[in-house]
């Protein structure tokens, strides 16, 4: 019996949760029920869509030039940043953002909720080529909820005698009409690394706005944050707990055509507001605790 089917076998749920693979390989979770629909590719454990019902337009983008190959990052959806955010702090060689978002996650647990909401549950499959980068003993876990709104929860445990520190985020991209007609609200007053213009702080004054390349990353705020899309008339919260630093990307033009799987214009119908513990906001997580990063997306008129 295939790998496929031993998660069918164990783990599909009639009528609402399926297995299936797509690209080159990949294995995808595959989720609708009477909230909604969302998929979320194994490898990296990384929630690649999602959209309510009632929703004309995904909440979550991905690129339609996305590539799902093995060992590869995957252009859009919410990928899992761990166990540093940005470049690793010694180590030029480890990649960008850390190894969870490229290597296979195992599921451990789906079940359906009382209001019909769908669970999954996938942990980090270690390998000799993981420890290498990490050599902390612990544990990754991310838990997907596609009920009225959607939720992800990052989990990470110390299971060794040992303090270790983390960076992480959720490096989410959102769909939206378009980055001209798109503003941000919740961040108003915060101090930011303005990775765009030389890494300088700077505080932000009034909404986030976008005319250029922006990529901020907002440190000591644990507020939500709201996506207000004048072009599809939608507003997105961006809940979160167990964060304290909020990073906002957009590549523009120029950046999006050197990375190649954007597509023409593609930059233009996403903006990504990640959740996350960068910067002063690492985390140290005490041996034997655990510390857990959790975001919720929900979706309304403006």
């Amino acid at each position: 019996m295939s790998n496929l089917d031993n998660l069918n076998s164990q783990f599909a749920i009639a009528g609402q949760l399926s297995f299936k693979t797509a690209g080159d390989g990949l294995i995808v979770a595959e989720i609708a029920n009477p909230h909604g629909t969302a998929s979320i590719c194994l490898q990296g454990g990384h929630l690649m869509t999602w959209q309510p019902a009632g929703e004309s337009t995904p909440v979550i983008w991905l690129s339609k030039l996305a590539k799902l190959a093995p060992g590869k990052s995957i252009r859009g959806g919410a990928p899992v940043c761990w166990p540093w955010f940005g470049a690793h702090a010694t180590e030029a060689k480890f990649p960008g953002h850390g190894h969870a978002r490229t290597v296979p996650w195992d599921v451990t647990a789906t079940r359906t909720l009382p209001d019909g909401a769908t669970e999954i549950v996938l942990q980090l499959q270690e390998s000799d080529a993981t420890r290498a980068m990490w050599a902390h003993p612990s544990k990754a876990e991310i838990q997907v909820t596609v009920g009225q709104t959607l939720k992800i929860a990052l989990s990470t445990s110390n299971l060794g005698k040992e303090d270790f520190v983390i960076g992480e985020a959720l490096h989410t991209y959102f769909q939206i009409g378009d980055i001209a007609d798109t503003q941000i609200r919740g961040l108003e007053g915060c101090e930011f690394m303005d990775k765009a213009d030389g890494g300088g702080r700077k505080h932000q004054d009034g909404v986030v706005k976008f005319s250029g390349e922006t990529d901020r990353v907002y440190v000591n705020t644990e507020a939500d944050c709201y996506i207000d899309d004048a072009r599809l008339n939608r507003r997105i919260r961006v809940g979160k707990s167990g964060s304290r630093s909020t990073v906002v990307w957009t590549p523009w033009t120029e950046k999006a055509d050197k990375m190649g799987d954007f597509g023409p214009d593609g930059w233009r119908a996403m903006v990504c507001v990640e959740s996350a513990n960068a910067l002063e906001n690492v985390v140290t997580v005490k041996a034997g605790e655990s510390h857990t990063l959790a975001v919720e997306y929900g979706v309304g008129s403006l």
